[in-house]
Order: structure tokens, then C-alpha cells, then sequence
């Protein structure tokens, strides 16, 4: 195992920071690492606390009297300078349960209602987003999405379209367009599924 030496803090920012790493590779080579991060200090980071609390929330939701649709926004992102199909999503503000947050994030980007299912812990924990470049982690809360879209309640630093997919649409979207990799994959599940959220019966 590695050995962490030094860490320092880069940036101060109010969402995302940037921490830099001094440490030794398990082969005794010097390493030199950037961390990108939502904490707001050194000690919070997740190689210090080794705690896996949830930084965001990813909502998979089922919209339609058939239940076959899924809820997605097309959403413009400054990383790429394009826009690009993903579950709405956010952070988890502090001292929120992430359930009661996915409800708010989704209310807020699409103005639907979210009825949450019960579900294995294991589907529900958070799972790190892209660990060779950040220690964010991201919980996925699933349920059935209800109500007239509206984005009264969307920031104005946010351009974000809602997008109700059926399957045939949901083809295209994989086929032609760019998509978050956590939504593309649960897509697939939704295109070969004839119960959407059958998949996660398999621990019960």
C-alpha cells in the first residue's frame, strides 16, 4: 500500500477545491497527485476522514402512467463546453439525508415529485464517481417521478433541459449523444428490462 506524506490545499472555492498530494507508490517511487475535491478543508477529505459520505445524489426515476419513461435532463456543461444527457442530480447539502436531497434536486431541476423506492443498501450507497481524479462519491436514490415539468425552480447559473425518454428515444440518446456515464449505464438497464427497476430485486 502507498504511503500519503503531505497534503496541501490549492484553491479555496466554494463547490470543488484542488489538494495536492506528496506520497511514496507501494514500489518506493516519490508520487506527486493532485486531488480534486468538494471538501472544504484538508481534514475533511476522504483520505483523512476514511469515511464514504455521499457529496452528491444521482435520481434514476420512472415517469408515466405505463411507467415507461425515465426522467433525464440535457444539461450544458462548462467541462466540455457542450451539452450533454444525465440524470438530474446535485449535492447534498450539509446534514441532509441524501433521500430527502434527491427529492429537492429533482423538484428543483424538473419541478416533479419524487416517490422514493426501498431498496438494498448496496444500490443505494455511494459509489465514487471518477476516483483517478476526484474522491467524490454519489448516492443513487430510485423511485417513480409525478407532475408537470417547470424549471421555476432551476438556478440561473443552470441550463438545463428536462428530457422524458422512452425507450426508442433512450436508443438515440446512446446512439447520437453525449451521456454521463452512471445515466448510460442504468439506460441500458431501462432498454433490456421489462420491469425497469427489476434489476434490483437481485439482492433481496
Amino acid at each position: 500500500m502507498g504511503q500519503i506524506h503531505s497534503v496541501d490545499k490549492l484553491t479555496d472555492n466554494k463547490f470543488v477545491n484542488l489538494y495536492s498530494v506528496k506520497a511514496t507508490s507501494v514500489h518506493n517511487t516519490p508520487v506527486s497527485y493532485f486531488v480534486a475535491s468538494r471538501a472544504k478543508s484538508i481534514s475533511e477529505l476522504k483520505l483523512k476522514t476514511k469515511k464514504n459520505t455521499p457529496d452528491g445524489v444521482i435520481i434514476y426515476s420512472i415517469y408515466g402512467e405505463k411507467r415507461d419513461k425515465v426522467v433525464l435532463v440535457r444539461q450544458y456543461r462548462y467541462t466540455i463546453g457542450d451539452y450533454i444527457y444525465e440524470f438530474p442530480a446535485g449535492l447534498v447539502e450539509p446534514g441532509e439525508d441524501f433521500h430527502e436531497g434527491a427529492a429537492r434536486e429533482l423538484y428543483e431541476e424538473t419541478g416533479l415529485k419524487l416517490t422514493p423506492l426501498k431498496v438494498d443498501a448496496a444500490y443505494e450507497k455511494p459509489y465514487f464517481t471518477t476516483i483517478g481524479m476526484t474522491d467524490e462519491s454519489c448516492a443513487t436514490v430510485y423511485g417513480y417521478a409525478s407532475g408537470d415539468i417547470s424549471a421555476a425552480a432551476q438556478e440561473d447559473s443552470e441550463e438545463i433541459e428536462v428530457v422524458i425518454a422512452d425507450r426508442e428515444e433512450v436508443k438515440r440518446i446512446l446512439r447520437e449523444e453525449k451521456v454521463a456515464i452512471m445515466c448510460a449505464y442504468m439506460l441500458m438497464h431501462f432498454l433490456q428490462d421489462e420491469e425497469p427497476f427489476g434489476f434490483l430485486e437481485v439482492l433481496k
